[in-house]
């Protein structure tokens, strides 16, 4: 039986392959896919916001994914927890700075949104960790984290310029949950 796939899809597939193949040059379909994929599953703004404190609540802050990630210091009770929200960390940090560029901006500490500095070391190491696991299961997916965090300057501007392609827009916040 086949995976039933997101309605956006088509449309996401689209435009990334437009702003990252047309406009960049990056002509690797395994990162257009998962940039669109990524696309679909954060238009459901409970999966931005997924990583989960002790209690159950959602953590939004950067700083607190970190913490939720890591297995020795932190809140991940196994490494594979750590690679999960690790992947979640660079979806996240991808996200935010290619399609919400203003959630970095000056306004930012108030906010206590990271700047778009933090967004992308944080990307970037986390999608190396991910990388690493590069074992068993993971070891198919282990070079697409690699690429990614190898281009994750590259994959914001796509990010970006796929922003610019939905059209002329108010400057955005993160959505909100409760």
């Amino acid at each position: 039986m086949q995976a039933q796939t997101h309605p956006l899809e088509p449309f996401f597939q689209q435009a990334v392959r437009n702003s990252y193949e047309g406009k960049l040059g990056l002509n690797d379909p395994d990162v257009t896919s998962y940039v669109a994929h990524l696309l679909c599953e954060f238009s459901e703004t409970y999966k931005l916001f997924s990583v989960r404190d002790t209690m159950g609540r959602p953590v939004k802050e950067l700083e607190a994914m970190m913490f939720a990630a890591d297995p020795v210091n932190g809140d991940a009770p196994s490494f594979d927890a750590e690679r999960a929200v690790r992947k979640h960390i660079g979806d996240y940090a991808l996200f935010v700075a290619g399609m919400y560029p203003e959630a970095s901006g000056p306004e930012r500490r108030r906010r206590r949104q990271p700047s778009l500095g933090e967004l992308i070391h944080a990307g970037k190491e986390s999608y190396y960790i991910v990388s690493q696991f590069n074992l068993f299961e993971y070891e198919e997916e282990a070079g697409l984290f690699a690429r990614l965090s190898d281009g994750f300057e590259r994959c914001i501007l796509g990010l970006t310029l796929v922003r610019d392609e939905l059209g002329p827009r108010k400057p955005l916040m993160l959505p909100l949950v409760n």
